[in-house]
C-alpha cells in the first residue's frame, strides 16, 4: 500500500528559517499540499515559529488525528520533529528544503522538488530502528534525544557549534566548507576516552579525537558513502573513529571519501557497535562538543546507543537506505 493510499490526515510542518527563502520554495510547499488534497487527503499546514516549536507542532499534529507528518525543511528540522514521533506509528516524511538534507539524499528525495513530491505520494511506511544519544546540555542538565542520520563527538560537533544562522542562510553549504577549514587549520584535536560495546556483550576502550556514529548509507554530495555498511535498517551503529590528532590524517581521509576511494587504517577505523561512551580525559582543557543530525546539542560526557524503539518513515519506491 502506498503512502497516498494509506494517509488519512497529513500535517505539513514547515520551517521558514531552514534553507533560503524564495518564491519557488513557497510554491514547492503549496504544490505538495495541493497534491495531497487532490488525492482526497486533508492537510494541516503548520509553521515553526522558533526553537523547540517543531516538537510541539508534531505533538499537536498527533492530537489533531494526523497519521503522517511531512517535514518541509532540513535535517535539523527533521531531527526536532521526529522526537515525539518515535514509537507512535505516525509516519514521518521529508521534503528537503534546508541547507543540509542528508536524510532526504539517502532516501533518494534530493534534487527536483516535483520528483520528491511524486516519490512521497508513492512511498511506503517502514519502521526503522533509531539511535539515542545522552549528553550534557549547555545549561548543565542531562538530556537525551533520538537520531536518524548521524551523531558525533568532537570536531564535527564543533563545526555545528560555530555555524552562524544568518550566514548559514546566506552562504549555505559554502559556510560549512569555510568553518571546516578553519577548524582543520587551528583545532588541536584533543583525545578523549572511548568505551565501546558490541551486540554480544563485548567491551573495549580506545582513545580518539572524533567519533561519528552513522545511520545512513549516503550523505549525498561530496561526502557520499562515509561509512560503508551503514544503514537505516541496521540494528548497530557504524562508528568512524579518528584515533589520531594528526590534521593530515583527517585531510587524507576526507579527500579519499570525496574521491570514493577511502579505506580505513589504524588511524581512522570503522567499527560496528551497539553503544559507545565518550569521556574527556583528566587533563582535558577543551570541552568535547556533541551533535546529532547536524544540530549541536551540548557537551560530553556522552553515550550513543541503539534502542529497541523504531520510527515509522516514508520510504520512496526507489530508496536504497
Amino acid at each position: 500500500m502506498t503512502a497516498e493510499q494509506s494517509m488519512r490526515r497529513v500535517a505539513l510542518i514547515e520551517n521558514p528559517a531552514s534553507g533560503s527563502v524564495s518564491r519557488r520554495r513557497r510554491a514547492v510547499v503549496r504544490n505538495l499540499a495541493s497534491a495531497l488534497q487532490g488525492a482526497g487527503i486533508p492537510v494541516d499546514h503548520l509553521t515553526i515559529k522558533g526553537p523547540g516549536s517543531g516538537r510541539a507542532l508534531a505533538r499537536d499534529a498527533m492530537e489533531r488525528g494526523c497519521d503522517t507528518v511531512i517535514v518541509c525543511g532540513g535535517d535539523g528540522t527533521v531531527h526536532e520533529v521526529l522526537q515525539p514521533l518515535v514509537g507512535t506509528g505516525v509516519a514521518l516524511g521529508v521534503l528537503p528544503l534546508g541547507t543540509a538534507n542528508a536524510l532526504a539524499a539517502n532516501l533518494g528525495l534530493a534534487g527536483s522538488p516535483d520528483k520528491a513530491i511524486r516519490a512521497l505520494l508513492q512511498a511506503r511506511a517502514v519502521d526503522v530502528p533509531v539511535g539515542r544519544i545522552h549528553y550534557r546540555a549547555m545549561d548543565g542538565s542531562h538530556q537525551c534525544r533520538y537520531f536518524t542520520v548521524a551523531a558525533g563527538v568532537g570536531p564535527d560537533a564543533l563545526l555545528m557549534a560555530r555555524m552562524d544562522p544568518v550566514l548559514k542562510r546566506r552562504l549555505g553549504y559554502v559556510l560549512y566548507v569555510i568553518e571546516a577549514f578553519r577548524i582543520w587549520a587551528s583545532h588541536p584535536f584533543p583525545l578523549f576516552e572511548v568505551r565501546l560495546e558490541d551486540g554480544n556483550g563485548g567491551r573495549s576502550t580506545l582513545s580518539a579525537s572524533q567519533i561519528l556514529a552513522v545511520r545512513i548509507r549516503s550523505f549525498g554530495g561530496v561526502l557520499g558513502n562515509l561509512a560503508p555498511g551503514a544503514s537505516l535498517h541496521s540494528p548497530d551503529l557504524s562508528l568512524v573513529a579518528f584515533k589520531t590528532r594528526s590534521r593530515w590524517s583527517y585531510l587524507r581521509f576526507l579527500l579519499a571519501v570525496m574521491a570514493s576511494r577511502h579505506t580505513f587504517s589504524s588511524g581512522v577505523e570503522l567499527i560496528t557497535g551497539r553503544a559507545v561512551e565518550c569521556i574527556a580525559g583528566p587533563d582535558a582543557k577543551l570541552p568535547i562538543f556533541v551533535e546529532a543530525d547536524g544540530e549541536v546539542l551540548g557537551q560530553g560526557p556522552v553515550r550513543m546507543e541503539m534502542t529497541g524503539e523504531k520510527l515509522t518513515l516514508l520510504m520512496p519506491p526507489n530508496a536504497n537506505p
